[in-house]
């Protein structure tokens, strides 16, 4: 695509970044038949293709509107397009450069800007997340339905987690939301890892991956949230963590990205390609593991939502799914898995219709094997699926630990036996 970049363009810092993009684009369309919005809406405009088109005229000095903006904020950056692209164009950094300039020319009405800085001040708090979790909890049945969706219907306590007894060790991100909304998630991670000779070191200083604030357009605010997590994780790094895994693969895609956003800091370039080299995803981990060592041999009919972020992001598309199937737990067909179910981070809460429309899709695709349970492998996709109130809606690993609590109890009754033990059991919802 030939393009050509305004002065005030090109003083970017990623002016050079947006051109070579651009420049890949040969606006085939490919993009756009695989696009959600794009399948809901119809709008050329709401496709990659004419997004990019909007991001070239707005680089090239055309004016900026508010319509230009609704037409970038309704993309969901699942990155299905980038599976789909013939010419490898990367397009949710595109995205990322476009939305910046456009925030800066076309400032947000009062009740938008308001609704983004408390996003940004809550969900990255633990603490303050929690404390709002759990009073939400307490006055559900007080609550609008809007807002007793948000909330997890049974959350399971976390377990306690293994001492770190291990010579292998990994770092684990325990993410901003997850430890209120699925408490259990990094622990059951944890306790499986260890059966695996795996020990999961605490880096407590380590906070919210940057996301939110990044693809909220206060790109700054999370670049400073990824230094914070280097300079965390980084004495733990040079003692020989092998991995930095995570169980949100959401925030795996960020961190991954981590090298890329900072390969012109000084300061940080070098330890963020390390950070981003050590990333791994939780499948990523068990899946290279002796799972046979687990003793598992579970029954039990799932349906897998692939989040956006673990197939398109970061190209893990069927490793959950191998996992599961290596552990015996039977896989419905699922129709269409390449969409997205409209969680996308903050999307749920600032596009709410267009958002309910995909997860209300993909729900029906994923319920029409009739599973027992959903699972899936990103905090944002689980909590928004479930907030239908339809098919529960848990983490991967979750069962997987029950299966292996399960089958560790049934072993310890039948005492010492030669060869390899294993067992058969169903998990509860």
């Amino acid at each position: 695509m030939q393009t050509h970049l305004s002065e005030q363009a090109r003083r970017l810092p990623r002016a050079a970044e947006a051109e070579r993009i651009l420049r890949a684009c040969v606006h085939c369309g490919f993009c756009t038949a695989t696009c959600p919005t794009y399948q809901l809406l119809g709008d050329e405009l709401d496709g990659p293709r004419g997004r990019i088109y909007l991001i070239k005229q707005v680089l090239e000095g055309q004016d900026v509107t508010a319509s230009t903006r609704e037409h970038l904020d309704r993309c969901l950056s699942c990155r299905n397009c980038e599976t789909t692209c013939p010419s490898g164009v990367e397009y949710h950094n595109l995205l990322d450069i476009g939305r910046a300039v456009v925030e800066e020319q076309v400032p947000r009405g009062p009740g938008e800007r308001l609704l983004r800085q408390g996003l940004r001040a809550l969900l990255p708090n633990p603490v303050l997340f929690k404390a709002l979790a759990r009073t939400g909890q307490v006055f559900r049945p007080l609550l609008p339905e809007s807002l007793k969706a948000k909330l997890p219907r049974h959350p399971v306590p976390a377990k306690a987690r293994p001492l770190d007894r291990h010579p292998r060790k990994v770092l684990m991100l325990e993410g901003c939301v997850q430890p209120s909304l699925s408490p259990n998630t990094n622990a059951a991670a944890a306790r499986v890892l260890d059966r695996l000779g795996i020990s999961v070191v605490a880096a407590r200083e380590a906070g919210c991956c940057g996301a939110i604030d990044y693809h909220l357009n206060a790109q700054e605010q999370g670049l400073q949230r990824a230094r914070r997590n280097i300079d965390a994780w980084w004495p733990v790094i040079e003692a020989g963590a092998e991995a930095i895994v995570q169980t949100a693969s959401g925030c795996g895609a960020f961190v991954r990205d981590y090298g890329h956003l900072l390969e012109q800091d000084p300061a940080y370039a070098t330890k963020a390609a390390r950070v981003s080299h050590l990333s791994r995803d939780l499948a990523q981990v068990l899946g290279a593991e002796p799972l046979e060592r687990l003793g598992i041999q579970a029954e039990r009919r799932l349906a897998f939502h692939c989040p956006c972020t673990l197939q398109h992001a970061l190209k893990l598309g069927g490793a959950v799914e191998s996992i599961l199937q290596r552990l015996g737990f039977s896989l419905t067909a699922v129709s269409d898995g390449h969409l997205c179910c409209g969680s996308a981070g903050t999307y749920s809460l600032t596009q709410p219709e267009l958002s309910r429309r995909l997860r209300d899709n993909r729900l029906n695709a994923l319920e029409a094997g009739n599973p027992e349970v959903i699972v899936t492998a990103n905090i944002g996709c689980q909590t928004h699926l479930d907030g239908a109130g339809r098919t529960p809606v848990r983490h991967w690993i979750e069962l997987v630990e029950e299966a292996l609590s399960t089958c560790g109890s049934e072993l310890a009754r039948e005492g010492p036996q030669s060869g390899p033990k294993t067992c058969q059991h169903n998990v509860a919802g």
